[in-house]
């Protein structure tokens, strides 16, 4: 920083010819000037100035460095021009966590990518519980809510885990209407791929029913897989009512009835705690709540 005011102090003194203007500049006085130009000087090893009683003008010497100087306090008014531009329009890698979850998230996504063409986004699918700050990512989207002291969250709409099946499996293998019912069907099951869990049915007795040998398990780690075995008549998924509400207004799936009301769940963007939101993170929290709506079964 002290070289820094020096360039800037040498640069006025250059301009002006004159210690007493220069000092005028900076509120000091032109010994404070001299003293300034005179410690460069000695820096250097050259004379920056021919000095008189009546006159200053530069030395070949210092023109030099009044060329190069120009160059340099341009460059930081271009990077300040640069950072404050930043601290408005947003730029940079943005690198996002999503869930499989279909089209739901899409339109936002394209939304955000054709309002802010200066920010180049990266998206990673997956169902996995991602660690925002250890594996670097700007925001992430999932189900539930956070207890990480380090994460921000905001909700985007509430839904409800639903049991569906297609009429075809319906009619091959009935509807069932309790838990006990169940252990004659094929369920198709969702793992948990960080805990190995499976996601809890609103069904009684849940865990005693897929721990049964007498019930046949599809088992995964992604809802599209489960919609899709569900749509080809394999089982019985358990799945978020937007997410198959599309197949259940056009009658592909069927809402089989439920012993228990599921718990409504949370669907949530996320992003690292910082006292200083970046503009690229914000906008693109903004855009995806921005009257977000999760389709209704």
């Amino acid at each position: 920083m002290d070289h820094l005011a020096g360039i800037s102090t040498f640069v006025a003194a250059a301009e002006t010819l004159s210690f007493t203007e220069a000092g005028r500049r900076f509120g000091v006085s032109a010994s404070a000037i001299g003293k300034s130009i005179a410690r460069l000087e000695s820096r250097f090893g050259v004379r920056l100035f021919h000095r008189s009683t009546r006159s200053m003008k530069l030395t070949a010497e210092g023109e030099l460095l009044l060329q190069r100087c120009h160059r340099i306090l341009s460059e930081l008014k271009a990077a300040e021009h640069e950072l404050s531009t930043t601290l408005v329009m947003p730029r940079g890698k943005l690198r996002v966590s999503v869930p499989m979850i279909g089209n739901l998230l899409l339109p936002r996504i394209a939304r955000f990518i054709e309002f802010y063409p200066n920010v180049e986004v990266e998206i990673d699918v997956t169902d996995r519980k991602v660690d925002l700050i250890d594996e670097g990512y700007d925001a992430a989207i999932r189900i539930g809510d956070t207890i990480d002291t380090r994460i921000m969250s905001r909700s985007l709409g509430c839904f409800r885990q639903i049991l569906v099946a297609s009429p075809s499996y319906v009619e091959r293998c009935g509807q069932p209407a309790t838990a006990q019912h169940l252990l004659s069907h094929t369920l198709l099951l969702y793992r948990f791929p960080n805990t190995g869990k499976f996601e809890q049915w609103p069904v009684a007795d849940f865990q005693n029913v897929i721990g049964s040998t007498n019930v046949s398990n599809v088992v995964c780690n992604s809802v599209e897989i489960l919609k899709y075995l569900a749509l080809e008549g394999r089982g019985i998924a358990c799945l978020p009512d937007f997410e198959v509400a599309q197949a259940l207004r056009s009658k592909r799936l069927v809402d089989l009835p439920q012993e228990a009301a599921a718990a409504p769940c949370t669907l949530t963007v996320l992003w690292p705690s910082s006292k200083h939101l970046s503009p690229k993170v914000r906008a693109f929290i903004d855009i995806l709540s921005e009257d977000f709506c999760l389709p209704e079964a």
